[in-house]
């Protein structure tokens, strides 16, 4: 257990603040090309060799001591997001969800709108049409939805011609504010820590391999995806040498769970089906014998890079785990002993043999 007077460390605070300033880096699904480049300039500098695959993902491949039999190690960079709909006669702006999530959660988010016109970024708020209590009888019993949310524009704008003016067209981008915060007891809070907690923990196990700390047991391929959200994220690039395929993502946290926010979630079983019993009970005993904290889950509304390799045709062992994210596709939080425990998995994983 966590202790309930819990301090953050220095150390520890760094871990957190890597993820947060992925978070803040905006790349709905779509629109990565700026997180892209981030993660590029980083490898450069590391003297890490990578390639950009032609729909946009990075693929770093690490030799290790058995080169024949070679794993695939995932996250994804891109998050949530929308796009501009139509423009509403007063001039604001209607918006389309780009991947899995309720508009109930967008509610007073500032936003970003990406100008593909024009290169420029405006900022704005989505609300319900209906928001002022002191003219609209209904505002709180009103559904959330595609019809009654909007972006208001932080500019004067009071028709679609004003918008057209600024250069915001229907198909633009919308980005929604992290809000990332670390707290003194060990919690990050933020949009988009799925996936951004398990890419800046791949970064730093490269970052370990590289600098000699960690020593792969197998030549392994580490990909960071960017259309996870939309379901086709990290579903090629895979060689026919690749026996098994671990999705690193978050672990989704409510009623009937058993993951938390202070263990790593290994899954069982996703709306896509169960994964690999053998690479599961391998993943659980990598915990038990280096004593990290775990839970095992199922999540029924749930899909991966992992299952969408899976439904490609990839003919390899399939696995999942992550750092538990409470308030999952919404204002989410994890603690730092979860996002521990989850490196020390990737980390012995990544050092340990295969199990048939």
């Amino acid at each position: 257990m966590v202790e309930l007077n819990y301090q953050l460390s220095e150390t520890d605070r760094v871990r957190l603040e890597r993820v947060k300033q992925l978070t803040e880096i905006a790349s709905p699904t779509g629109y990565t090309g700026e997180i892209m480049s981030h993660l590029m300039n980083k490898f450069d500098q590391d003297n890490v060799e990578y390639s950009k695959t032609p729909k946009g993902g990075l693929l770093v491949t690490l030799k290790g001591k058995n080169r024949e039999r070679q794993r695939f190690i995932t996250a994804h960079v891109d998050t949530l997001g929308a796009m501009v709909r139509a423009v509403k006669a007063d001039g604001r702006l209607k918006l389309d969800l780009i991947g899995g999530f309720v508009y109930n959660s967008l509610e007073g988010v500032y936003c970003k709108i990406h100008s593909a016109k024009t290169g420029k970024v405006f900022d704005g708020t989505i609300l319900m049409h209906q928001t002022s209590v002191h003219v609209y009888r209904n505002a709180g019993s009103l559904e959330r939805n595609q019809e009654n949310m909007e972006v208001r524009l932080d500019h004067p704008v009071f028709n679609p011609e004003d918008v057209a003016e600024l250069g915001i067209e229907v198909g633009d981008f919308i980005s929604f504010h992290p809000r990332a915060e670390i707290t003194n007891s060990g919690y990050l809070k933020s949009r988009h820590l799925d996936d951004k907690v398990s890419v800046s923990l791949l970064l730093e196990a490269i970052e370990a391999i590289k600098a000699g700390d960690l020593t792969l047991g197998h030549t392994t391929h580490f990909y960071i995806s960017n259309n996870e959200e939309i379901g086709y994220g990290g579903n090629s690039n895979i060689v026919p040498e690749v026996e098994e395929y671990i999705a690193v993502d978050m672990g989704a946290l409510g009623d009937d769970q058993t993951s938390d926010e202070y263990t790593v979630s290994i899954c069982a079983k996703d709306a896509s089906g169960p994964y690999h019993v053998g690479l599961r009970n391998q993943l659980v005993a990598l915990c038990e014998e280096n004593e990290i904290p775990y839970k095992i889950d199922i999540y029924p509304y749930y899909g991966s890079d992992a299952s969408a390799a899976m439904r490609a045709g990839a003919d390899v062992r399939h696995g999942l785990f992550g750092a538990g994210i409470d308030a999952s596709h919404a204002f989410e939080r994890t603690h730092i002993t979860s996002v521990q425990a989850t490196y020390d998995l990737i980390k012995n994983y990544l050092e340990s043999d295969m199990v048939e």
